[in-house]
């Protein structure tokens, strides 16, 4: 059985989380299904954006409970084997060269928010509703932690992974973990439009090299991050994406990228 759907359309890349009736339970599996998909779509020229949205009611609600039960059973190296796959999954999604957006149409919980939390742009239905619900059951959102104080701070961090609470989608909106909100009827016509709009209007070149500065510039002091974007930008001007560019800028045309 295929826990998920992977396609192209329009140049997008669509992921679609395929367990509508177990809610979109991250099991072993599925990690492993996306990683594949997410790979295959990052090196497909064809593709210019990737989608990742769900059947059912539920985004995600997390880990599969029957699986967290197995969890109980597993030694210090199993565990470890396991949180570095679902890491892994993160990261690949948050380093991933081309733009990833999250068509949120009902709760996205615990590992699911994770989901969304590696994505860069966020749409959601105004049902949607956000959280990290680990230290209700004793456990902890340590994976995606690093990620959600990138996103949208410290302050905002604290108060969702300390508190577990879920949040309406307006007030993740508020807090910058999700773009836009927008009617669950017209959920997938607007991000269809927005993916179309960035594969038209944005080299996939410089958007590639933006997602990569914005992973790399986290960790280095501020005249690191300085010099880095002095030696990118010089990089950056030489390239036929920036030539063909700036041409059409000067001579009043559009590109279609």
């Amino acid at each position: 059985m295929e826990y998920i759907q992977s396609f192209t359309v329009d140049r997008q890349g669509v992921i679609v989380l395929n367990r509508g009736e177990k809610r979109n339970a991250l099991a072993p599996q599925m990690v492993a299904e996306l990683k594949s998909a997410f790979k295959t779509h990052a090196i497909d020229a064809s593709v210019r954006v990737i989608v990742l949205r769900s059947t059912g009611a539920v985004f995600s609600a997390g880990a599969d409970l029957a699986y967290l039960r197995e969890l109980q059973q597993f030694g210090y190296a199993e565990n470890l084997a396991d949180s570095g796959s679902l890491k892994d999954l993160y990261h690949q999604i948050y380093t991933c060269p081309k733009p990833v957006i999250a068509q949120v149409q009902g709760h996205a919980i615990a590992g699911g928010c994770g989901l969304v939390t590696a994505c860069d742009f966020v749409f959601a239905a105004p049902e949607a509703q956000f959280g990290y619900t680990e230290v209700r059951i004793g456990f902890i959102p340590a994976i995606v932690m690093s990620l959600l104080v990138r996103r949208i701070g410290e302050g905002h961090a604290r108060r969702l992974l300390l508190s577990g609470e879920l949040i309406s989608a307006d007030t993740a909106l508020q807090v910058g973990l999700v773009t836009r909100v927008v009617d669950a009827a017209e959920l997938q016509s607007k991000v269809d439009e927005f993916s179309a709009q960035i594969a038209r209007d944005n080299s996939g070149e410089a958007m590639a090299v933006t997602k990569q500065m914005l992973a790399d510039i986290q960790s280095m002091s501020l005249q690191d991050a300085l010099s880095h974007g002095v030696e990118m930008n010089a990089k950056a001007r030489a390239t036929d994406d920036c030539r063909r560019g700036v041409e059409a800028f000067l001579q009043r045309e559009k590109v279609n990228w």
